[in-house]
């Protein structure tokens, strides 16, 4: 099998009208599926519907230690949602606080509440002539739009296999004051399904920042998101390793059940030291009286334990893992040996990235689009959504089924192809 920088200009002609032809025959399939956001599918929403009956009329409305969850009162969460929070991250109840249903609003609040009021009484960033914050790209679009937001530049630092360039982090934290923060989806990573190995764990927790109010903000969303049992990912705890490097106070940790239960009906953690999570009670006496106790109360009461939400998700796992194995087989099948394409292969969390050859990122999304699969923008994975070689797709492989998925899956090979032979002619 030749490559396609192997073939001549002749072959690559008559390519490009085979694939043509298939392109055109797809388009008139008229498909109208949806792969641009990591959404649970209706099946696994079906799968938590017992969650409904946990508590009724009937129920016992009290924690274990006899607070009513229907009245005002326990600001950072029932002792029972903030134990269960902390046996699933490895840490004491006592670092955690349980707020609302998502953990992208405690993330937007902690960065307002730096900009606004500081962080452990250093300056507010408002009054401060330039804010940076290190994005690990790709990576998540709604991170970048959080700092972005509030008007923050943000800078690309490469991601790896092993996690961020932490030499390029060490470098930019040390000797930039301006520097902030950066962000980290440190498990089975949005979009590439990385996970940071312990030397860049270890690395992050003894960084040496030249801001006294840096902070990392870890975000653990895909922490129990295996797609296997015999394969899984483990990343080191952050909070004993800052606290191990001298820096108990640098991380900021978040978490959510958004995709163990329901999305937007979840319950989510803020995890850090002692110190930290003070000042943050001490602007949530000002914001809330208090978050939903009863859905706090509702979560513990379904799942019990810790192993309790663990048995769930293997559930989860096995819905998304064939759909996860069926885009794979596809791209496997169909681009493998080209030289058009390089993906990763994750076995867990809830998307596969895709680098397309060098400026054809946009044109396959188009393409896609116009065939009736709507995927992430390209880009958005990206500072600023400006990716700069124009390489890289999020593949969102969850929410259709997998016959779905696999014709999805086709069509965006054949877009591939085709988008790419037609760069290659241009260029010749």
């Amino acid at each position: 099998m030749k490559t396609y920088q192997e073939m001549t200009r002749e072959e690559l002609l008559t390519l490009q009208q085979q694939l043509t032809a298939e392109y055109n025959d797809a388009k008139a399939k008229g498909l109208k599926l949806d792969m641009s956001r990591g959404k649970p599918a209706a099946d696994q929403l079906d799968m938590f519907m017992g969650f409904m009956d946990t508590l009724n009329a009937e129920s016992c409305m009290k924690t274990e230690a006899g607070m009513d969850v229907r009245n005002y009162g326990g600001l950072d969460g029932i002792p029972e949602a903030k134990k269960l929070i902390g046996d699933l991250m490895g840490v004491s109840a006592d670092n955690v606080i349980v707020c609302g249903n998502s953990s992208l609003n405690i993330m937007y609040d902690t960065v307002s509440r730096s900009m606004t009021h500081g962080v452990m009484g250093s300056t507010p960033w408002c009054k401060l002539d330039k804010v940076k914050f290190l994005c690990p790209a790709p990576g998540y679009d709604r991170h970048f739009a959080v700092t972005q937001h509030f008007g923050i530049e943000l800078i690309t630092v490469p991601m790896t296999p092993q996690g961020p360039d932490m030499d390029m982090v060490e470098k930019l934290v040390t000797e930039d004051a301006a520097v902030k923060g950066i962000w980290c989806v440190p498990k089975y990573s949005n979009p590439q399904g990385y996970s940071y190995s312990d030397e860049t764990v270890k690395r992050m927790a003894a960084l040496k920042p030249a801001a006294e109010d840096f902070r990392i903000y870890w975000d653990n969303a895909y922490a129990l998101h295996h797609l296997y049992d015999d394969k899984q990912d483990e990343i080191l705890e952050i909070l004993s390793e800052c606290e191990k490097a001298g820096n108990p106070d640098m991380v900021y940790e978040f978490c959510s059940t958004s995709k163990i239960s329901f999305p937007g009906s979840g319950i989510a953690a803020i995890i850090s030291s002692k110190a930290n999570l003070d000042a943050v009670r001490k602007s949530m006496t000002i914001q809330t009286i208090g978050y939903d106790k009863i859905n706090q109360l509702r979560h513990v009461r379904y799942f019990k334990n810790a192993d309790g939400v663990k048995a769930h998700m293997r559930k989860h796992a096995d819905l998304i893992r064939p759909k996860f194995e069926t885009v794979l087989n596809v791209l496997d099948r169909e681009l493998s040996g080209l030289g058009i394409g390089e993906w990763t292969k994750p076995i867990g969390g809830y998307f596969i990235s895709f680098d397309t050859c060098e400026g054809c990122a946009k044109a396959v999304v188009a393409k896609c689009k116009e065939a009736g699969v709507v995927l992430t923008g390209a880009g958005a994975t990206y500072p600023y959504k400006q990716d700069p070689k124009d390489c890289n797709i999020r593949i969102a492989p969850t929410y259709p089924t997998k016959e779905e998925m696999e014709m999805a899956a086709e069509l965006f090979a054949l877009c591939v192809k085709l988008v790419t032979v037609e760069k290659m002619l241009v260029q010749a």
